[in-house]
């Protein structure tokens, strides 16, 4: 098994080129190009607390974030039906992309060696990329926590809440 990407603040972000749960496409490249600067975040599964809780943070703060140049973008494995009973339950302000056979995860090194309970095991390790709007890595965080994860990202860009 080969080990997980680890990128780095300062290298040029891995492309992406999805859809999100409506089917509307999302490519790095063309945000980017656009001026858009990109928050893009792994989370394990749609509604569970964890991610419901960081989920939720994202689309509080959503308009302070906007006000910065960002685009929030959630990633999981989980199904376009999935990702939209979440979004419509929790009123969620921003899309969830669809990466269903685990390729962005694995681009971006979010599909990694866990352990619970002493197994190990392959999973998302909850991970969230900054990428400025010349496609570079502005912030690079893998295993954060859901609670609290948004303010401490706000602070790290210079968001003051």
């Amino acid at each position: 098994m080969a080990d997980a990407v680890n990128l780095e603040v300062g290298s040029k972000s891995p492309n992406f080129d999805t859809v999100d749960s409506k089917g509307t496409r999302h490519n790095l490249a063309d945000l980017t190009k656009s001026g858009e600067k990109v928050i893009l975040y792994f989370y394990p599964r749609d509604s569970t607390p964890g991610c419901t809780t960081q989920a939720c943070d994202f689309s509080e703060n959503l308009a302070r974030l906007g006000e910065h140049g960002y685009k929030v973008f959630g990633v999981s494995k989980d199904s376009a039906k999935s990702h939209e009973n979440f979004i419509n339950k929790q009123d969620l302000g921003f899309p969830l992309l669809m990466d269903e056979d685990g390729e962005m995860h694995s681009t971006f090194g979010a599909w990694r060696l866990k352990m619970n309970y002493g197994k190990e095991y392959m999973g998302c390790a909850r991970s969230t990329f900054v990428i400025d709007e010349k496609g570079n890595l502005e912030f690079v965080r893998y295993n954060v926590k859901a609670k609290g994860h948004v303010s401490m990202l706000m602070r790290e860009l210079g968001i003051d809440e």
